[in-house]
């Protein structure tokens, strides 16, 4: 078998808001996160402006590719997500905010930050303590830090603990 290539994560978190916030107005919409269809593949391309063959990505037998929607408006995919649960966290392959959410003209910001306090109550709920590992680009490292709250443990490897996916679960996923 192939060994896979670790793929170096180089999203940058925007902004930390309480879902996901139109850029122009400041208004917030609530989203949810659910598995990726086949028919939403078929809508997803580097012909379409993503960067990440997310067809590939979601036939991979050990990683799960999750899509963030708008509620009420599950049709417009706002950015996915591809992990595995492994015994004691979550691994994250790949984060990616959906076209017209990056740059300076993007409509919403919050997009990965969103994405990744899902992977960590992902991580509460599969009961690894909320614990979620990736490898950052080096530039990101600090970034992902003061950002995240996520610990550098060598080369590029960074860990959210328990702590710092708290944080982040609540902000996103509050307590109701």
């Amino acid at each position: 078998m192939k060994k896979q290539a670790n793929k170096f994560l180089d999203f940058e978190v925007d902004k930390l808001t309480n879902s996901i916030e139109n850029v122009l107005t400041g208004d917030s919409f609530q989203t949810e996160i659910s598995v990726i269809s086949k028919e939403d593949l078929n809508l997803i391309s580097k012909k379409s402006g993503w960067l990440f063959d997310w067809k590939k990505e979601a036939k991979a037998p050990d990683k799960d590719v999750y899509k963030l929607t708008i509620v009420n408006n599950s049709s417009v995919i706002q950015g996915l997500i591809s992990l595995t649960v492994q015994s004691d966290h979550v691994f994250l392959h790949l984060i990616e905010s959906a076209p017209f959410n990056k740059g300076k003209l993007k409509v919403y910001a919050g997009i990965p930050g969103n994405l990744v306090a899902y992977a960590c109550k992902l991580s509460f709920q599969r009961g690894c303590d909320g614990y979620v590992m990736f490898i950052a680009k080096t530039k990101l490292i600090d970034h992902y830090t003061k950002i995240l709250g996520a610990t550098h443990i060598g080369a590029q490897r960074m860990v959210i603990n328990t702590t710092a996916a708290l944080k982040l679960t609540d902000k996103y996923y509050p307590k109701k």
